[in-house]
């Protein structure tokens, strides 16, 4: 009999379903009982997630494997709780809290159906995360999208319209390619379960071995569509801007749904002892990552907006995480993982302050901006000004921009510049029992790269906040307490990641560590199972 702790693995998905379910019941005028039942099932999976974080780092590699109607693997539905899933449930609960927050204030009577659409977002998010199955990880990444394209159209417009639809669009492409490619897996390999998977990779005949590839290629592809990867992140600037602040707050995290994905597959499947399919397509992700990181850092130079800025700094960010992927190392995707959830939770923030920002200035206020510094004003418009009293709400509001930028640049004070240390100082660390070994052109790339599109968000970052405080005439925005709540507590979150960035730091390269070691996945998955060789099934 398992332990009764064992079934927390569980409530992440059962508690927003449960929850979900339960909004679609009440009458939507009764908006007041479903934001209590929304606020009360988000705080409930923060209190579950920051339970299965400290199993998690006390339990080893995996820390929980739930077998639902307790079947053997690989036939039964299996969630598995390690650091990597239980790091993923705990950002994805806090995101969703402060998003919740926010939207009190107005945005949950803007449209329909909100309440509901959001946990099923977040039980779509934690299944996802949970799951040890291709098939199953499909079912979670469509339920989460078809919440997702509620919240992208909730508030209706005719650009959040246009941008959901197109939105919608691209990702029914995506999952098409998820199917083609997952049924050729199952072609090959006979088995959808990832432990299985990888315990059969080894052993697969050199006839079917290209076959299993193209699958995998293809199913990778539909990951990169979602993490936002260059060429195929076209869909993401216009979308994310569009969409309601509180939605592109949650949002933030959706890119890393598919670097999470990769992540798992690349060092569980294709990582050491996958015979001749070891590190496929790291190349293409280290590339395509650099480039992601190039086009995001044109796009922010570029923006005219800061909602389209914030959105293309979640292609930046995106593309940081998927070149580390691409680099491999336990450092470097230590690393990775410390920036990703810093760089999260700082988007997230700069997606809701921004809309507070904008509340106060006319529209195309950016756009006379640019083109006053470019052309200049007239000489009768400059009126000198001293000692201007600045409104507290304006002086609140530049600070939490401030702390947003540092966070999203990675300069100090805060947890982006530690996270961005780490990776640089990782990448350019000579390989363990090789201090001799000289650096690697393709690493002093990445360096490069990161470096300039830091730079070039800083550009971007400052210019959009004088447009914003001090350039353009501009109105006070009314702002209450409960919206700048959430934003004020998710830069607090990356103070307290700078101050306790040791034993945050040591629990990430613990996961890294965990993840290049897959064999303790396999066999926590399997039993004994895990160690035997699996014959593949005949096409």
């Amino acid at each position: 009999m398992s332990r009764a702790i064992d079934h927390l693995a569980i409530v992440p998905i059962l508690l927003p379903l449960l929850a979900g379910a339960l909004m679609l019941i009440v009458a939507e005028r009764r908006r007041t009982a479903k934001a209590i039942i929304n606020v009360g099932s988000t705080l409930g999976l923060i209190a579950v997630s920051s339970v299965l974080v400290w199993l998690s780092d006390a339990g080893g590699v995996v820390s929980t494997v739930y077998r639902l109607g307790d079947w053997p693997a690989p036939y039964a539905i299996v969630l598995v709780v390690d650091r990597l899933s239980a790091v993923m449930l705990l950002l994805t609960s806090v995101l969703a809290a402060a998003a919740l927050l926010f939207s009190l204030a107005r945005w949950h009577r803007e449209g329909a159906y909100f309440h509901a659409l959001f946990q099923f977002l977040l039980m779509g998010l934690n299944g996802a995360f949970l799951t040890g199955d291709l098939f199953n990880l499909f079912v979670f990444f469509e339920l989460l999208l078809v919440a997702s394209y509620g919240l992208a159209l909730h508030g209706s417009g005719s650009a959040r319209v246009k941008a959901g639809l197109h939105y919608i669009a691209v990702n029914l492409a995506a999952s098409l390619l998820f199917l083609i490619g997952v049924s050729l897996m199952y072609g090959v390999a006979g088995t959808l379960n990832m432990a299985d998977l990888a315990a059969r990779i080894p052993h697969l005949p050199t006839e079917h071995r290209g076959l299993f590839e193209a699958g995998a290629a293809i199913l990778g592809v539909a990951f990169l569509v979602k993490a936002g990867m260059w060429p195929l992140c076209f869909w993401l600037p216009t979308t994310y801007a569009a969409a309601p602040p509180p939605a592109a707050a949650v949002f933030a995290i959706l890119t890393k749904v598919g670097a999470y994905v990769l992540l798992r597959l690349c060092t569980l499947l294709f990582g050491d002892g996958a015979g001749p399919s070891e590190e496929l397509g790291a190349d293409w992700l280290l590339f395509g990552g650099l480039a992601t990181i190039a086009f995001g850092a044109i796009g922010t130079l570029a923006a005219q907006d800061m909602a389209r800025l914030a959105a293309y700094s979640v292609i930046v960010s995106s593309g940081t995480v998927l070149a580390a992927i691409g680099l491999g190392g336990v450092a470097i995707v230590g690393g990775a993982l410390y920036y990703m959830v810093s760089s999260t939770m700082g988007l997230a923030a700069f997606f809701m302050l921004v809309e507070l920002v904008q509340r106060g200035r006319e529209p195309g206020a950016d756009v006379l901006a640019v083109t006053r510094e470019s052309y200049g004003e007239p000489e009768e418009d400059l009126v000198e000004e001293v000692g201007v009293a600045i409104p507290a709400t304006m002086t609140i509001m530049g600070l939490a921009f401030i702390g947003c930028t540092t966070v999203i640049v990675g300069v100090p004070p805060l947890s982006g510049f530690i996270a961005k240390f780490a990776l640089l100082a990782a990448v350019l660390s000579p390989p363990s029992g090789l201090p001799e070994a000289p650096v690697q052109p393709v690493a002093w790339v990445f360096v490069a790269t990161l470096i300039v599109s830091g730079l070039a968000s800083l550009v971007s970052l400052v210019r959009a906040g004088i447009h914003a405080f001090w350039a353009v005439d501009r109105s006070v925005p009314r702002v209450r307490a409960i919206e700048m709540a959430p934003i004020g507590c998710l830069l607090i979150f990356c103070a307290v990641q700078t101050v306790q960035a040791g034993p945050i730091m040591r629990f990430m390269q613990a996961t890294a560590v965990s993840l290049y070691e897959p064999r303790g996945y396999v066999e926590a998955v399997m039993g004994a199972k895990g160690s035997q060789p699996q014959p593949p099934a005949t096409p």
